[in-house]
């Protein structure tokens, strides 16, 4: 029973945390390809999935000449703070702080970017520069949650599975629909995320502390519980602060 929570929760988290950046570099190379060209944008993508197929063949192999227990306790705090940041971001735009993001207003934004350098030579090269950096940047991002995800159990495998079926199910998305996917709500996947990846990284710097925590991978589930309940609070709280404020301005 404890397996098959444990695959379940690493298989959603990698998921949901690849599926939100495939989104965001899906957004740039459609911007590029409507704009510029198609070929540029495949240019740019090949470019960048060679390097990072380059970074995972020359890091994979370093994770299993470390000791399980402290590359627990490493992945774990990153994974906590990775997830913590995502968290506080989601948290700040369900409060209504900060704006949540449209992928509508970033593809005409980047289109428009696109357009403007359309007269310049190097139009080409840039665009394909600019899905280059889109893939790779997200892309690591991506290689980073699948990694941490995975490896604090020996459960890579069931990470890769994760972000595989997020990268799929972007692609059939886009190709199907072929415009930016406004529609879906990225802000309440990077919610869903940032719990997950904040509750693994607790469970996980336990777990290289030596921690025997009751229930063994069943454990998650309370630190997922409390973690929900204290960013539900703190999004509540917010948004009264906030309100308030916006009132008081308006006196």
């Amino acid at each position: 029973m404890t397996a098959i929570t444990s695959i379940t929760s690493i298989v959603t988290a990698s998921f949901l945390g690849s599926f939100v950046e495939i989104v965001e570099a899906f957004t740039i190379i459609l911007a590029v390809g409507v704009t510029q060209s198609w070929r540029a944008a495949f240019t740019g993508i090949a470019a960048a999935l060679v390097f990072l197929a380059v970074l995972v063949m020359l890091l994979g192999p370093l994770l299993y000449l470390i000791p399980l227990e402290l590359m627990q306790f490493v992945i774990g705090t990153l994974l906590l703070l990775f997830g913590l940041r995502w968290l506080r971001k989601a948290i700040l735009r369900a409060s209504g702080i900060i704006p949540l993001r449209d992928e509508g207003k970033a593809y005409a934004a980047e289109t428009e970017m696109l357009l403007r350098r359309a007269a310049d030579r190097r139009a080409d090269f840039l665009a394909g520069v600019a899905a280059f950096k889109a893939v790779l940047l997200e892309g690591v991002e991506v290689v980073f949650i699948v990694v941490a995800a995975g490896a604090g159990q020996g459960m890579i495998g069931y990470a890769s599975i994760g972000a595989l079926a997020a990268c799929l199910l972007v692609l059939a998305i886009g190709i199907t629909v072929h415009k930016p996917l406004a529609r879906i709500p990225e802000n309440g996947l990077k919610f869903a995320v940032g719990l997950l990846l904040a509750s693994f990284g607790i469970f996980w710097v336990g777990e290289g502390l030596g921690a025997n925590w009751p229930g063994g991978d069943l454990s998650l589930l309370p630190i997922l519980a409390i973690f929900t309940i204290v960013s539900l609070i703190a999004v509540r709280s917010l948004q009264s602060n906030f309100q308030a404020g916006t009132e008081k301005d308006f006196r």
